[in-house]
């Protein structure tokens, strides 16, 4: 029986890492070992980095919020409140586009919920 000995499938992995380390300097892009380390690693931050970039919109959004409430002399937190309690179902990426984009009907969402209360 003959012998296996799995070239094609070994040098189509390494390929598809050096692939991936095409942007690395050095070593990293060049000798398999360290350029699986980094592609590893890099990786890793891509996901960690992907649900961070969601946390950080969303702070984002919330103090572009709060800033325009400022401005109209109430709270985010009140703001908000008197938001769900008249049913207005705008989200914050949304309110935040409101409020930079047009100061005017942010100020008449605002004074509009603050009546229904």
């Amino acid at each position: 029986m003959s012998r296996v000995k799995y070239g094609p499938a070994s040098r189509r992995r390494r390929k598809k890492v050096s692939k991936m380390a095409k942007g690395q300097r050095g070593g990293r892009s060049k000798w398999h070992r360290i350029a699986m380390e980094s592609v590893n690693k890099a990786l890793a931050y891509g996901t960690r980095d992907r649900r961070a970039k969601k946390r950080s919109f969303r702070r984002l959004w919330i103090l572009r919020i709060s800033n325009a409430c400022k401005e109209l002399g109430i709270s985010y937190s009140k703001f908000m409140k008197n938001l769900r309690d008249s049913k207005v179902l705008l989200n914050r990426k949304v309110l935040s586009d409101i409020a930079v984009n047009d100061s005017q009907a942010f100020k008449n969402l605002a004074e509009g919920v603050q009546k229904d209360k």
